[in-house]
């Protein structure tokens, strides 16, 4: 029996094929090569607490539409004047979102920016650096080894960071093998989409790397902020729950506000 995960690579392979149809390789290299230098993600995390990596994310498979008529411009601003240290904008069509959200979303902010998407070919990498983007994420549950770290290694290349995402124990030691700066802990099982942020409790018990750690998925309040924290999280990306009200600036600030005065921690 096929995953959610599994589904959504296999038709993540129909659709990038059909878009290098459209825009050649070639092209997308040329492309990426004219664009603005990119903005430095972890320094943007390391100097915030808690350091919020606030998303852009139309639709889930599993919940449907988020927040309707969502204006990714207007939301990433809102998000920036909230204090975000960075945005996420997910980008692939099963959550209804695309590369003209992360173009978008370019144009209005100046924060570092992370493609979310289901990366698996330097296509992908490319497109992420032409639209604006200034890291990628890449899914250890979807990618072997050599997969990661070709793929990461451009992206280096090119001048980005990389947010390798771990689920369980396997993963996580994956990434620490690939030797990933920046680790993303999921909260929630990309193959049945349960969510469960004791996950990162789980992962970083006795974890003793260099790693920043960011913590996704579930993460709802104040006291979730300050639990993966004392687990040892470094950011958080949060989409959901920001986007589920009115005014995701409103519940940003509540985030923020998770300890005070406290300054950054190194």
């Amino acid at each position: 029996m096929t995953s959610i995960l599994d589904n959504i690579y296999a038709a993540k392979r129909v659709e990038v094929r059909a878009r290098r149809a459209i825009v050649s390789p070639m092209a997308i290299v040329a492309e990426a090569g004219r664009a603005p230098k990119p903005r430095d993600f972890i320094a943007a995390l390391r100097a915030r607490r808690p350091a919020i990596i606030a998303e852009i994310k139309r639709a889930s498979p599993s919940k449907g539409d988020i927040m309707p008529g969502l204006d990714p411009a207007n939301v990433a601003r809102e998000y920036v004047a909230s204090g975000a240290a960075a945005i996420s904008v997910l980008t692939d069509v099963h959550f209804k979102g695309s590369l003209d959200d992360l173009r978008a979303v370019r144009a209005a902010v100046d924060v570092p920016l992370l493609r979310k998407d289901f990366i698996f070919e330097p296509y992908q990498v490319y497109e992420a650096r032409a639209a604006g983007a200034d890291c990628i994420l890449l899914i250890a549950a979807m990618l072997k080894e050599g997969e990661l770290r070709s793929l990461a290694a451009l992206a280096r290349e090119l001048g980005m960071a990389t947010l390798v995402e771990a689920h369980d124990p396997g993963e996580f030691a994956l990434a620490g093998k690939i030797g990933s700066g920046l680790v993303g802990i999921n909260n929630r099982n990309l193959h049945t989409f349960v969510t469960d942020i004791a996950v990162t409790e789980r992962l970083l018990a006795g974890y003793s790397g260099a790693a920043v750690i960011v913590t996704e998925s579930g993460i709802d309040s104040p006291d979730d902020i300050r639990r993966l924290d004392a687990a040892g999280a470094r950011a958080f990306l949060i989409g959901e729950s920001l986007l589920r009200g009115a005014t995701p600036g409103a519940k940003l600030v509540e985030l923020m506000n998770a300890f005070g005065d406290a300054p950054p921690r190194k």
